[in-house]
């Protein structure tokens, strides 16, 4: 008798054992444990007392209730790229990706199967929408503003029944056709062959005013035309040149021209009229002064004129000022008497 009771408090203690382990559990700091009591969560339409456990250690009742864990870390989930047509009609290409938590365990777990496949569909189905109602100029470079979009429209369908907050949402890449980027290439090309010819032209502009004036100038004085020819001389042959050939003298085409009856070297400054070396050289100083302070006539792509034909023409500016070339930002006036 003795080694039947034994026996049978053995399978009392084992038996004991097997149950208090199947009904203890541990619930990590991530997750929250949902019990389910003969398969019912809530009663009378509200949740069960005790039904949501905490983190640590907890205990259920074997074969009464059945605990589920839910995971409340965020889950980074990327969306497979999605082809669409933008209304602009161009074909893209377009992948993302969502970060999601579950807020509540409960409507996670009862409402939705599977709600990480489901979260995934209803972003793909999003994305495809998103692309269809946007540009490609949106796409490219207003992509907080895509990307609010959608998080809106996933997190509008998840949070109320699914319990799932849509914590962001990002555009990771945009594919265009081969065709639409040699395009995009081919204007941005143009655009600033256009601008470097324009600019070009501005500068030779500017810099045939200035060889003007500095010619009436040297006018006045025939020394310095030919000190400027010997300076032109000395920088040839700093080349090291084998053969250097010497222009005709300045004073034979001067002797020449008297000869031929010409008007004679205007460097007394008698004529009547005509302003002396003096005042024409502070008229050519204040003329300098003023392009050095006056600021640069193309600052951005808005001060490009536009080409005809090509651009529409733009409303000019409210102060009245011209745009586009301006003669290098010098006005003619006529010299003070």
């Amino acid at each position: 008798m003795e080694a039947v009771a034994l026996v049978i408090l053995l399978v009392v203690v084992v038996g004991a054992l097997i149950v208090l382990t199947s009904s203890i559990r541990v619930v990590q700091q991530f997750e929250h444990g949902i019990v389910f009591r003969f398969g019912q969560v809530q009663r009378g339409g509200e949740l069960r007392r005790g039904a949501v456990r905490m983190p640590g250690i907890t205990a259920i009742v074997p074969i009464v209730e059945r605990m589920q864990k839910v995971s409340r870390q965020t889950v980074t989930m990327g969306v497979p790229a999605q082809d669409g047509i933008t209304q602009d009609n161009v074909s893209v290409r377009v992948d993302a990706v969502v970060y999601f938590r579950v807020i509540d365990p409960v409507k996670a777990i009862v409402n939705v199967q599977n709600y990480g496949y489901a979260v995934s569909q209803v972003a793909q189905t999003s994305l495809r929408s998103v692309i269809g109602q946007a540009d490609m100029q949106e796409l490219l470079g207003e992509r907080e503003k895509i990307n609010a979009r959608l998080r809106t429209i996933i997190d509008e369908i998840t949070e109320g029944p699914w319990g799932i907050l849509i914590e962001r949402v990002e555009i990771k890449d945009v594919s265009l056709p081969e065709g639409m980027k040699r395009s995009m290439a081919r204007q941005a090309e143009a655009e600033r062959e256009r601008r470097a010819r324009i600019i070009t032209a501005d500068g030779e502009f500017q810099a045939s005013k200035r060889l003007a004036a500095a010619a009436e100038i040297m006018s006045q004085d025939p020394a310095a035309l030919q000190l400027r020819l010997l300076q032109t001389v000395v920088e040839v042959s700093a080349e090291k040149n084998s053969t250097l050939v010497m222009p005709l003298p300045v004073e034979i085409l001067r002797f020449f021209d008297k000869v031929a009856g010409g008007s004679p070297a205007s460097g007394s400054g008698g004529g009547k009229g005509t302003p002396d070396l003096g005042e024409r050289l502070a008229k050519a100083e204040q003329e300098l002064a003023r392009a050095a302070e006056t600021p640069s006539t193309l600052e951005s792509a808005e001060d490009v004129p536009p080409v005809i034909g090509l651009d529409e023409p733009k409303p000019h500016r409210d102060s009245g000022e011209p745009r586009g070339i301006t003669g290098g930002g010098e006005s003619e006036q006529p010299p003070q008497s």
